[in-house]
């Protein structure tokens, strides 16, 4: 009878889960929005009336339609920051999680048929914060792992990392902003927020990744597709992640990285190929895979 009870709990909560995603609920009001200009609203109308009217109806194909239309975005840093945490729109400058969160948002808007800059906003409150609301910056999710975690609970992405031929996993505490509060703003003189940070940090983290040595092979990269979501895997101490964008897989087969580049200062196709990108940096030891769920 117990057992029976806790499989019927277990049910109710993946269907709740389920119908959040759909309904999307927004609860940030345009008073806790930050625009980063009055063209925001109509550039992000423009674009999904653009992805409407294409047709596309495949997530991962709307996804590279999108990134072609963000091509050249100036890439700026930091731009969720503030003083107090608020629902920050802005399509006009973007950094390498800000550019996937935009890709997610037009693309679901768009498999929804939703026209307005209001159903982008409340898609990127869905995905950007724990359970998709917005409260404090506690609530945003600052690391990969819990975002993947969180965001497939909720029927919005999975991780096909671990279907990739040869994928491996690591353990690994992911805690570099408790350690390095004087690194963040709004962790500098606030204890009581860098508890709340440590309390949704993970340690002793299990997760896939594909070591960067296997990304040439021909069973690898017939697995990738254009439009999936690549997030660079790091060495560094308390870090699961360095850096994010999408795939674009060429006419030859081979994967490429689109992204919003710090080094580039702006929205681009990466010149190599994705194998051959990560050998400039020792600190990327290999890639994780996410791709939007329809």
């Amino acid at each position: 009878m117990k057992k029976s009870l806790l499989l019927l709990v277990i049910l109710m909560v993946a269907c709740g889960a389920k119908q959040t995603t759909q309904q999307v609920a927004q609860a940030a009001t345009t008073a806790q929005m930050r625009f980063h200009c009055d063209s925001d609203t109509t550039v992000i109308n423009e674009l999904l009336h653009k992805g409407i009217d294409s047709g596309i109806t495949d997530a991962n194909a709307l996804i590279e339609f999108y990134a072609q239309r963000l091509l050249g975005t100036p890439y700026v840093a930091h731009t969720l920051e503030g003083d107090q945490e608020m629902l920050t729109i802005n399509i006009h400058e973007l950094d390498c999680l800000t550019f996937i969160e935009s890709l997610y948002a037009l693309t679901r808007a768009t498999l929804n048929k939703r026209y307005s800059w209001r159903d982008y906003a409340a898609n990127i409150e869905n995905v950007r914060y724990r359970g998709g609301v917005m409260e404090d910056y506690s609530s945003r999710i600052h690391y990969i792992s819990e975002w993947i975690i969180d965001n497939h609970m909720r029927g919005n992405l999975v991780e096909v990392t671990p279907e990739l031929p040869h994928a491996d996993y690591m353990i690994k505490n992911i805690d570099y902003m408790s350690k390095n509060p004087d690194k963040y703003q709004q962790l500098k003189n606030d204890t009581a927020m860098v508890e709340k940070i440590r309390r949704h940090e993970l340690r002793q983290h299990r997760f896939p990744y594909l070591k960067r040595s296997w990304l040439n092979s021909k069973e690898v990269k017939a697995a990738l597709r254009s439009g999936d979501f690549v997030s660079l895997v790091t060495k560094a101490d308390g870090l699961d992640v360095s850096h994010n964008g999408i795939i674009i897989v060429d006419s030859k087969g081979d994967p490429y990285l689109l992204d919003a580049s710090m080094s580039g200062g702006k929205v681009m196709l990466e010149s190599k190929p994705l194998f051959r990108f990560l050998e400039r940096s020792k600190s990327n030891i290999g890639i994780r895979v996410f791709r939007m769920m329809q």
